[in-house]
């Protein structure tokens, strides 16, 4: 990833690019994200583990970031007998859309109020200049 901003811009970015950027997803992440995306039905950590090659503890791991992030939800299945398991499935994309876009504003609007502190701070501040070397 960039350093700078300026650097970012200059990137050639795509769309799951967001996904690193504005939630600092991992690759993996996004492997077990598109892996749910293209899923038909809801999938287990295993089933998702087993699509992309990883280790179950591994693939729940990125597992848990895309929950925290709201990618992904999480629904309980419960056996007849007793006893549950969980699966997860992708969040409608309006819903994260619309969650990075604020998510985006607000970054946005804390970045005007820092400049304006930084004009406020450094308005007054005279050129000074630097004496000719002899």
């Amino acid at each position: 990833m960039a350093n700078s901003m300026a650097e970012q811009l200059q990137q050639d970015m795509e769309c799951e690019g967001l996904l690193e950027c504005i939630h600092g997803l991992k690759q993996l992440d996004k492997e077990c994200f598109r892996a749910m995306v293209e899923s038909d039905e809801p999938l287990t950590i295993d089933e998702v583990a087993e699509r992309v090659d990883r280790e179950r503890s591994t693939a729940y791991r990125s597992i848990q970031r895309l929950l925290q992030s709201g990618f992904i939800q999480k629904e309980q299945i419960n056996y007849d007998q007793g006893g549950y398991y969980h699966v997860y499935y992708p969040t409608d994309p309006d819903q994260i859309a619309d969650d990075m876009q604020r998510m985006l504003n607000d970054w946005y609007a804390k970045m005007g109020q820092l400049i304006q502190e930084f004009e406020d701070k450094y308005e007054g501040v005279e050129e000074t200049t630097v004496p000719a070397e002899s």
